[in-house]
């Protein structure tokens, strides 16, 4: 991975939120009612001002869309800074910062992902919110060529309900540190724990197959 141009760590970044990124945002607010049970989310929401929910959907409806356009793009900013500046310490903010660092990937500006990223996993008060944001920053670092440091944040306490997608990108950060054991060995972990929780995870066979055709060449 060393070799790889930014346009190419782009290229793998982007493919890797279009697969999971909407899909682990819905899964933020399932698991907050779970969390909170489903009366008490249910008061939750009705405590949260109208206006705030309807900002989110908006932003929703603009941001899970594959290619955004630059008028799309403004009016999504727009929605996230009204969210996180008048409902900053509420869930809504904390999936709107979420929604933010995609578009920046989409845009192709990790910095700014990496920003958005770091306020949620600081600052959240949700542990499943604060580990999606945990688990994206390890993909985006292993993308950038620092797997030692995807691999530090990967040791963050990242919620059970998250622990396959935390197994797949440590089976990354491995692989891009040239370490095939312990790689194929997190992937495989990846695979069980998915399949032990009744999760869909995409990709991590094809990885293993590469890995042991790649020992084959060898």
């Amino acid at each position: 991975m060393a070799d790889r141009s930014e346009e190419e760590q782009l290229d793998v970044a982007k493919r890797w939120w279009k697969e999971n990124g909407t899909s682990l945002i819905a899964g933020a607010v399932l698991a907050a009612a779970g969390v909170f049970g489903w009366n008490a989310w249910q008061n939750y929401q009705q405590g949260q001002s109208e206006a705030a929910s309807v900002r989110y959907q908006q932003l929703v409806s603009i941001a899970t869309a594959n290619e955004l356009d630059e008028q799309q793009t403004a009016g999504a900013r727009e929605l996230i800074a009204e969210l996180t500046d008048d409902y900053g310490k509420t869930l809504y903010a904390d999936l709107a910062r979420l929604l933010d660092a995609r578009i920046s990937v989409q845009q192709d500006d990790l910095d700014a992902a990496r920003e958005a990223l770091e306020q949620v996993a600081d600052d959240s008060s949700h542990r499943y919110v604060q580990s999606l944001a945990w688990l994206r920053l390890a993909r985006i670092e292993v993308e950038s060529d620092n797997p030692d440091a995807a691999l530090e944040l990967l040791d963050e306490p990242i919620s059970d309900s998250l622990a396959a997608q935390q197994a797949d990108v440590r089976g990354d950060a491995y692989a891009a540190l040239g370490q095939t054991d312990q790689a194929r060995s997190a992937w495989q972990d990846a695979m069980a724990l998915a399949q032990e929780q009744d999760q869909t995870l995409y990709g991590v066979q094809f990885k293993l197959d590469d890995l042991g055709a790649e020992e084959a060449t060898q």
